[in-house]
């Protein structure tokens, strides 16, 4: 407030003293027309009636603070309005005939103690040349000046004492309302943030702030849920091997002759390893979530991944895979892009009844591979939630056959990382996934 005030006084002495110069420059200049309107009426009348003529009228035309002399060639003071000034002229004008000077002149005793503003005019009567003067002083300029000047000086800290107690007011209720604002964020922890801000229905910046804050909260709830949800799933996930290993290892420790173990040990390998491919899906999105996700950058040959990955495939399915691959060359991580291909060979392996089908496509700027297979197409309402973290749709519950549910998440992520995208959809009757990379230059 003590801000706005300081900058309130400092605008009034600035702007009152720029309306000062406007109005001086603007009464003088009027008083100087005034007067070269005055002087070329005076010269007429010296043209038209001559020296006496012009004297007379002047003696009886006095007018209230204005002086007037006439002068000839030798600078002799030939008529005049006031016997005053019938002996020194008043100033060093002498414009030609039929032109007009003006001029600011010091005080001078005849005309009084102010500034004095002077016109003279050029005249030629029967080959002779004269010069009208007329003066006045500046006096009704300067009372002028010196009323508004104090007008001002006294409302200036009237104007200052309305700004600032409006400000007070004004400023006063919209800290109250943020105050309000602070204290309802402040009472909101991590039990209670379903709660959100009251709006105030000013449609101002405080109105935009609460709604902001709300907004904020919103992504807090969802960023939480997200979390929580994530936090139980891999629990779930994670509890399932444990508690196998936790077992096999009790009922092992039973026997002492060893032989348990051995009938035992793929179960512990299968287990662990199961266990350890979730932690390592964990790591990643954990990675993703703290924008940590490095990619070792360098031109990959996508025909030789995706073969690569189709080799493996072929030696622990038994379905019937179709392969339409071409060269091409993106820019990406090797190991990130066979992280995402095996994930999606894996999924339509799982799925399948049959039949996989995988093909590429070259388009200008980019490659398209499919991956389709011959099982349940992903319904509509379903094509983007079964990217999300641990979806499973409800006929793949079980982790025995429906994976972890983090490999479509993670390749989402990773294709995203590579400036491309990935998708679920159908075609021609099979369930497809279809991936788009930019290729390289």
């Amino acid at each position: 407030m003590l801000s706005a005030v300081v900058v309130v006084t400092f605008s009034l002495l600035i702007g009152g003293a720029f309306l000062l110069l406007v109005l001086e420059s603007s009464l003088i200049a009027t008083a100087r027309s005034n007067l070269a309107v005055r002087a070329s009426d005076v010269a007429k009348l010296l043209a038209e009636e001559g020296v006496q003529e012009a004297q007379s009228t002047l003696a009886e035309d006095r007018r209230t603070g204005e002086q007037v002399q006439i002068l000839d060639a030798k600078d002799r003071v030939v008529a005049w309005s006031s016997r005053r000034l019938r002996s020194e002229p008043i100033s060093e004008l002498r414009p030609a005939p039929g032109r007009t000077a003006r001029a600011k002149l010091p005080p001078m005793s005849a005309l009084g103690d102010d500034e004095v503003v002077v016109a003279a005019r050029g005249v030629e009567v029967h080959d002779q040349e004269y010069v009208v003067l007329v003066a006045a002083p500046l006096e009704v300029q300067t009372d002028t000046l010196r009323t508004v000047g104090l007008l001002l000086l006294a409302a200036a800290p009237l104007f200052v004492a309305l700004v600032a107690t409006a400000v007070w007011l004004l400023v006063g209720q919209s800290l109250r309302t943020v105050e309000r604002i602070r204290r309802q964020v402040a009472e909101i922890d991590g039990r209670r943030l379903h709660e959100r801000v009251e709006v105030p229905p000013t449609g101002d910046e405080i109105a935009a702030l609460a709604a902001t804050m709300n907004q904020m909260l919103d992504r807090i709830e969802h960023s939480d849920h997200l979390h929580r949800a994530f936090f139980s799933d891999a629990s779930h996930e994670l509890r399932s091997p444990l508690s196998t290993l936790v077992t096999t290892a009790e009922v092992a420790s039973l026997d002492a002759t060893g032989k348990t173990w051995l009938d035992m040990q793929q179960i512990v390998l299968r287990e662990s390893s199961r266990m350890r491919s979730l932690v390592e899906d964990l790591l990643t999105l954990a990675k993703v979530d703290a924008d940590q996700l490095q990619l070792n950058v360098e031109d990959v040959d996508l025909e030789e991944v995706l073969d690569a990955e189709i080799r493996r495939l072929r030696k622990v399915s038994d379905h019937q895979i179709i392969a339409d691959l071409r060269p091409v060359r993106v820019r990406g991580d090797e190991r990130r892009l066979t992280q995402v291909f095996r994930n999606l060979l894996d999924n339509a392996a799982r799925h399948a009844e049959s039949m996989i089908v995988i093909r590429m496509e070259q388009q200008p700027g980019e490659v398209v591979v499919s991956v389709d297979n011959d099982g349940e197409i992903v319904s509509s309402q379903n094509r983007n939630r079964v990217f999300e973290r641990f979806a499973r749709l409800d006929a793949s519950r079980s982790t025995d056959g429906g994976g972890s549910g983090l490999g479509l998440a993670i390749s989402r992520e990773v294709v995203s990382a590579h400036a491309g995208t990935v998708v679920a959809t159908e075609s021609d009757g099979l369930c497809r996934f279809r991936v788009v990379l930019p290729t390289a230059s």
